[in-house]
This record gives C-alpha cells, structure tokens and sequence, in this order.
C-alpha cells in the first residue's frame, strides 16, 4: 500500500514551481511598488527640493548617479541609469558654441568624463575636477593641429571643473551670462548640493 505521505517525483517538481513562481511574483509586485513610490517621489519634488532628500528612496542605487550636462540647453541633470533625479540650471565658457580644442579658446569640452577630484574652493565655493583632456581630447586636439583649425604651437589646456560662483553671484546664472573660461558653473547652493553626493569618478556626459 503507498504511503499516503509520500509524493511523486512530478508533485515534487510541481510543488518547488509553485513556490518558486509565488516568491517571484512578490519579489515583482514589491519592486513595482518600490518604482511607483519612488516615481510618485521625484513627482512631489519641486526645484527647491534638495538633492539628498530625491536621492533616499533609492537606496544604494544612489551611489551610481551620473551627471548628464546639455549645452545648448544650458541644464546639468543628476541621473541615476536614465532616470533623472534633478535638474540644474548652468552657464559655460565665454565661447560656449562647440567643442574645446586648446587652451584659451573658453570652449567648455564635449564628450564622456570622469571626476578626478573634488575639493573647496576660496572663490568658487567648491570645484569638480574633470578630467580633460581624456585620450579622446588628445585625439580632437592633434586632428586640429594637422586640420590647421588651431596654430601649431597651441596647447590642449585642462583645469576643467564644475564649479559654483564668486560670493553673491548667483544672477550669472539667472541671466545665462557666459562667464568661465571652460567650466560649467552653477548657483553655489546647487554646487553644494552636488559635492555633497559626487565622488573621485563620478562619470560626466557633456552634449553640444
């Protein structure tokens, strides 16, 4: 007679199945539920929200954030995948329209970076070191020179940062003036904001 506690080696299987489906559909359903607050979160937010209080409801997601600079759009964008947390607005080098080539052409350079340092600064509240000019920029910057696009004996520049303004300055920003020689400059409330969640390789995405 079979031992009526005994199970078949197909009940088995199907019974792990069950299981494993129900735990998959409730690990979905609270990640779905995690998505629609943290989206309902970011929806709630004003320009004045701080960036800190957006970046809580990811976690330690929030350690993969990005900065996604538009030129032409004259914005910063704090992302974490393609999401976008916040947005900031900014002003650029004196000659903002196209790419940096050498030094003293107040381009602000275009193309993908990394952070190299951050530190305080006595005028500028706090600077971002990027790190131009990456191999790519060397490659731009010899392709000029051979092009004839810039003298020979230019150099290709660097110092490059994401900065804040001189004490009492934040109307640069407000008034879209083109102040820097390069940099991308932001309200210094803004630039403390971003100091505070960025690190030493932090990438940085800067479009025309």
């Amino acid at each position: 007679m079979r031992n009526l506690f005994s199970f078949t080696p197909a009940l088995v299987t199907m019974a792990t199945l069950i299981f494993a489906c129900n735990q998959n559909t409730a690990h979905t359903q609270a990640g779905a539920l995690s998505d629609t607050m943290t989206q309902t979160h970011l929806r709630n937010a004003t320009p004045d929200t701080p960036l800190d209080s957006l970046l809580k409801p990811y976690g330690e997601k929030q350690a993969q954030i990005w900065l996604y600079i538009d030129k032409s759009e004259r914005i910063l964008q704090v992302k974490i995948d393609t999401e976008i947390i916040k947005t900031y607005p900014v002003v650029l080098g004196g000659n903002p329209t196209g790419d940096k080539r050498m030094e003293g052409d107040q381009k602000t350079p275009e193309g993908v970076f990394q952070l190299r340092n951050l530190y305080p600064h006595a005028r500028w509240s706090k600077f971002m070191w990027v790190d131009y000019p990456t191999a790519e920029s060397w490659e731009k910057y010899n392709q000029a020179k051979e092009d004839g696009t810039i003298p020979k004996d230019a150099s290709i520049g660097g110092e490059i940062g994401i900065h804040g303004v001189p004490e009492g300055m934040d109307a640069l920003i407000d008034e879209g003036q083109d102040w820097t020689l390069g940099c991308i400059s932001l309200k210094n409330a803004h630039i403390d904001e971003l100091y505070a969640v960025c690190k030493k390789g932090t990438k940085i995405e800067i479009v025309p």
